[in-house]
């Protein structure tokens, strides 16, 4: 007969083999590709690696191309740069699934780092999904990490050296996509997927580049346009037009000395006019509180609102709450906001798009009722 010790062993034995049974499902899980549908406008598919093909397949990223047949100049949409931050990653799967290019063409890449939504942050507590309610059911959508999977890039250094600039940086900044630009060839698995999209960027002769994000509501870039010197005059156009549909966002030079981000370094290593796009994320800040799937979707916090009320902080938080379509359609007004900024500016080789839905659709249905 088997003695009390023995069976109480057996019993954390399985125990232990449970666990890490369904660690490994979710680890397993996080792997895969969630399903994206493009609109019927699609006009062809390729990955990165055909811009970039040294790129590692871990790394290697769908990219989506919608081209009128009208001529005319060529926008670069990216989600997904640093996917904890959901609302651009859902910005660009609503422009992707509902968009129609009307003349020149528009270039997508919604998971601009697909390594990064392979994991998510330790210690945060990050939920690792969130649903949204479609025309057609539930559809869920995964968080994930501001950095490349170690497990693809590892061990960080103690000081990342920024290439080419050599600035200095904290180490886990090596597997920050927004920090690797221009990227090289030959270099870390994140700078790899750099070099890839600034070489599709200068292949596909890109004029306009938008990248969208989102920062805590601490962070003082929140709900603003950050821009290269070079298109200064269309962001501004762009913000004066867009505070006359009572959205009010701040217009955000780069500065040249930090290195390695999209809006500066796609504007100096190519001939594109770059973009970023920020809004109010709670689940990124340090106030936050609970962190669910709640919080992602509809982005009410009571302590970033005790914050806001007591006006010991300068934050920029809806004490009402954050929600993701507001979010969602930010980034999308800010998009149309910026072709037609550009199309002034050049009127000779415009870019026209169509399908995307408008801030008060998205108020009143929610973005996952532009999601298929």
């Amino acid at each position: 007969m088997m003695d009390k010790h023995k069976i109480r062993a057996l019993i954390f034995l399985a125990a232990a083999a449970a666990v890490a049974g369904y660690s490994s499902l979710e680890f397993y899980r996080q792997q895969e590709k969630e399903p994206l549908y493009p609109s019927e406008y699609l006009t062809s598919k390729r990955m990165l690696s055909y811009y970039h093909p040294g790129i590692p397949d871990a790394a290697d990223t769908e990219v989506y191309i919608f081209d009128s047949g009208v001529p005319g100049a060529t926008l670069f949409l990216a989600g997904g740069t640093h996917p904890n931050e959901p609302a651009g990653y859902i910005a660009a799967a609503v422009i992707l699934e509902n968009l129609k290019a009307e003349a020149g063409r528009v270039i997508l890449i919604p998971r601009s780092n697909i390594s990064a939504f392979s994991h998510n942050d330790p210690m945060e507590g990050f939920p690792g999904k969130y649903t949204l309610q479609t025309n057609s059911g539930e559809r869920e959508f995964r968080i994930g990490s501001r950095l490349s999977n170690p497990l693809h890039q590892w061990p960080d250094p103690l000081v990342y050296i920024q290439y080419p600039s050599g600035q200095k940086l904290s180490g886990f900044e090596a597997r920050n996509l927004n920090r690797t630009f221009p990227g090289r060839e030959g270099g870390t698995f994140t700078e790899e997927i750099a070099f890839g999209i600034l070489q599709l960027i200068k292949k596909e002769q890109v004029s306009v580049a938008i990248d969208l994000h989102e920062a805590a509501p601490e962070i003082p870039i929140i709900n603003a346009i950050v821009y290269h010197e070079k298109c200064e005059e269309m962001t501004l156009n762009a913000v004066l037009a867009l505070e006359f549909e009572g959205l009010s966002y701040s217009p955000e030079r780069s500065p040249e000395n930090f290195r390695g981000l999209t809006h500066r370094e796609w504007g100096d290593y190519s001939d594109a006019n770059p973009f970023l796009m920020e809004t109010c994320n709670p689940i990124q800040g340090r106030l936050r509180g609970k962190t669910d799937a709640d919080l992602v979707v509809k982005g009410v916090s009571e302590f970033y609102k005790s914050a806001k009320e007591s006006g010991k902080l300068r934050i920029e938080y809806d004490i009402n709450g954050e929600p993701l379509w507001r979010r969602v359609a930010r980034h999308t007004e800010g998009f149309k906001a910026i072709i037609n900024a550009y199309n002034e500016a050049h009127p000779g080789s415009m870019i026209l798009v169509s399908g995307i839905p408008s801030y008060a659709e998205l108020e009143a249905q929610g973005a996952g009722a532009f999601l298929r």
